[in-house]
């Protein structure tokens, strides 16, 4: 029997996918279940399982655009497992050193006496005599080394047409120099076809860029009280948990309450009209292997410091597998972005449509700083919102970057209600 397999949908509104890899060649005999190949839809990278075992036989081509519901390759059920043994019908194979592989004994012996013959097409061709090169092939004449130099040329560039390949007064004159200076290294490049997610992520990066009145505001936050915390509670918090104590859970519980106090920045737009939620679900970027992902942790206002940490955690291992999917990464209402983990100290993130706002948290750096007329050495960390200015004033989005710098320098107060062990489930 010959099973059609067609494109599964990755999710609502994905039409289209594109066959990133193969994990299977034409011809080989899979397993049900087994990962056949990566598609690229313009959210996710999944993997395509087999249906059934058997032999495969593929339709498609790496690169290759399918619509959902497109017949990509077929599996014959009715094919036997290979046993896998070697056949005692083989040729026997001579072990020949240096070679990876083998000739059989047939092969070797005709090998053999294809050389002992001496009848090769060598004896009855003479070889070429070679170019004559002397002392003075490639030498510039002293009328010639100066105009080489003064164009700045080097001799080893310019053929000669001189005397056994002597480089003459004329060669100089016509020798043209080079763009740039020459440095002799290398000078290759390399082309490749950029993934659907990849060209996905750059389109909406342009969308972001044309269709929004973006801008950024910036602040500083002293991370003191938040570094003591860790240093006090993180190897408990993990004992019990089994999650770190990292800054996410901070910064992340920092955004509920400042977007409860500003809930413009917590808005969208949909044509005419503005969209403003009442839940928030958080938008984490992470690095995935095929590019930048943005996984959801769904529902935040409603999760403690552990349960931030647990879905951060999930999510994060999800993301770095390929595992993640396109329900996970879509329905945001607002993003954050730790550019700090790759080094960055400032930037201005680009906001993730159809959101109207992104916090970018960047790293973290002992800085001198004024406490109460002296200076004090501090780890400070830089922070920017990004906003789309159509619905967010400038006077809600530096309010709201403000209430987050407060409620990071004063977590015990703001985030956990002036009792930590509470907080942290201690």
């Amino acid at each position: 029997m010959i099973l059609e397999m067609k494109v599964p949908s990755p999710g609502e509104s994905i039409t289209e996918v594109e066959i990133a890899e193969w994990l299977v060649q034409d011809g080989d005999y899979v397993e049900k279940d087994q990962a056949i190949a990566e598609v690229d839809s313009d959210k996710a990278t999944l993997e395509l399982p087999a249906e059934a075992s058997g032999t495969i036989t593929l339709k498609a081509e790496e690169g290759d655009a399918v619509e959902v519901g497109a017949v990509v390759c077929l599996i014959d059920t009715s094919a036997e497992k290979p046993s896998g043994d070697t056949s005692e019908d083989a040729p026997e194979t001579y072990k020949g050193g240096g070679d990876e592989g083998g000739a059989t004994k047939q092969e070797t012996k005709e090998l053999m006496k294809d050389l002992n013959s001496g009848e090769t097409k060598a004896n009855h061709e003479k070889a070429p005599n070679p170019a004559s090169q002397t002392y003075a092939s490639g030498v510039a004449s002293p009328a010639a080394k100066k105009i080489l130099d003064e164009k700045g040329i080097d001799a080893s560039s310019v053929k000669g047409t001189g005397k056994d390949g002597r480089i003459t007064k004329d060669d100089a004159v016509n020798a043209v120099p080079s763009m740039g200076t020459p440095t002799g290294g290398n000078r290759g490049s390399s082309r490749s076809k950029m993934s659907m997610l990849r060209r996905k992520v750059a389109e909406r990066l342009v969308e972001a860029k044309n269709t929004t009145a973006m801008l950024t505001t910036f602040n500083e936050v002293d991370m003191s009280p938040i570094f003591e915390l860790r240093k006090q509670y993180k190897e408990d918090f993990k004992a019990k948990h089994g999650v770190s104590l990292g800054f996410m859970s901070f910064f992340t519980l920092a955004v509920v309450r400042a977007l409860k106090l500003y809930p413009a920045v917590n808005s969208m737009i949909d044509g005419k009209e503005m969209i403003t939620y009442d839940f928030v679900d958080v938008s984490i970027a992470v690095s995935g292997p095929k590019g930048l992902m943005v996984p959801v942790i769904r529902n935040a206002e409603n999760l403690s410091f552990r349960g931030v940490e647990s879905e951060v955690k999930r999510l994060a291992i999800r993301a770095r597998d390929g595992q993640i999917t396109v329900d996970e990464m879509t329905g945001g209402t607002f993003t954050i972005s730790n550019g700090g983990v790759f080094g960055s100290m400032l930037s201005t993130p680009i906001i993730n449509p159809p959101q109207s706002g992104i916090l970018g948290m960047h790293n973290i750096v002992e800085r001198p700083v004024a406490i109460d007329g002296k200076v004090e050495i501090r780890p400070i960390m830089y922070v920017a919102l990004s906003y789309d200015h159509r619905i967010i004033d400038g006077k809600e989005s530096v309010g709201f970057l403000v209430a987050v710098k407060e409620a990071l320098e004063n977590p015990v107060e703001l985030l956990m209600n002036n009792d930590v062990k509470k907080a942290l489930e201690m």
